[in-house]
């Protein structure tokens, strides 16, 4: 079953260079002259629109979860990019049971075409299963509405059929966008996640505990957490972060009073904190 459509509102920043468009054609056809005025302001604000989609938490190009909200009470969300992995996801998976924690995996959808089987057990096991594109794409942010739409969609529908059951948030790949991708989730039912923080565990070479600072870094409720089971990196020892890191940060986050919850269970507590 698909998730119910949303209805796209644009924000300012939206319609302000929709005013600059406007502004920049009315004054060329009544003034020529104006043309290289006029130029350099669309630039700008297309320059502008840009900077924004490189800033993975900005909410400037829509609604954008950062946080939980504070009625999920000693709660955070911690979640999973780029798999699902054969080799990592279920040891992600056993850590994560030892610990009796509940996690949101962001997978790939042609990464989980390859293993059905292993997102089912993502899902079984009491985890959430969200989109994160059909091919992770570098290049999303660059993406006209028609093929972002065509590369959601599809994982959409893969996730959908191997679980059950249809993911109700999307994250851009590498966290970047452009404002056709709200208007696009908007008809797909999704709402864009971010994070509260990450631990640039894809990078290799950094210590587990370097990775996990910056997690735990003043940890507090209605933080959403950002590791990888895919694409991870390793640490000078070559052990991939998702694996060396996820025990102590999981204590941290017990020590701390905290309970790891999918983010669809934290989000259904209320509504989002204001970014």
């Amino acid at each position: 079953m698909s998730s119910p459509a949303r209805r796209w509102r644009p924000g300012t920043l939206l319609y302000g260079a929709g005013l600059v468009h406007v502004g920049a054609a009315a004054a060329v056809l009544a003034e020529p002259s104006m043309l290289a005025w006029a130029a350099a302001g669309v630039g700008a604000t297309h320059a502008t629109l840009a900077t924004v989609g490189l800033w993975p938490r900005s909410t400037w190009l829509g609604p954008n979860v950062l946080r939980l909200p504070p009625t999920a009470g000693a709660c955070v969300a911690l979640t999973f990019d780029d798999g699902p992995h054969p080799e990592l996801t279920p040891r992600v998976l056993d850590l994560l049971d030892q610990h009796g924690a509940r996690a949101t995996f962001f997978c790939v959808g042609e990464r989980a075409a390859q293993y059905p089987a292993l997102v089912r057990e993502i899902a079984r096991r009491g985890h959430a299963v969200e989109n994160h594109s059909m091919h992770h794409r570098l290049d999303f942010s660059v993406f006209g509405p028609r093929r972002m739409r065509r590369e959601i969609r599809a994982a959409q529908q893969l996730l959908t059929e191997i679980t059950g059951q249809a993911p109700r948030y999307f994250r851009a790949p590498a966290g970047l966008r452009n404002p056709f991708l709200e208007p696009v989730l908007c008809a797909e039912g999704l709402q864009l996640a971010a994070w509260t923080r990450r631990g640039f565990d894809t990078r290799n070479g950094d210590r587990a505990a370097r990775v996990a600072q910056r997690l735990t870094r003043n940890l507090a409720a209605g933080d959403i957490l950002l590791l990888h089971d895919g694409n991870s990196g390793a640490d000078p020892a070559g052990e991939p972060h998702c694996t060396t890191v996820l025990p102590g940060l999981l204590c941290a986050i017990a020590d701390a009073g905290l309970r790891c919850v999918t983010l669809r269970t934290g989000m259904a507590a209320g509504p989002a904190r204001p970014a």
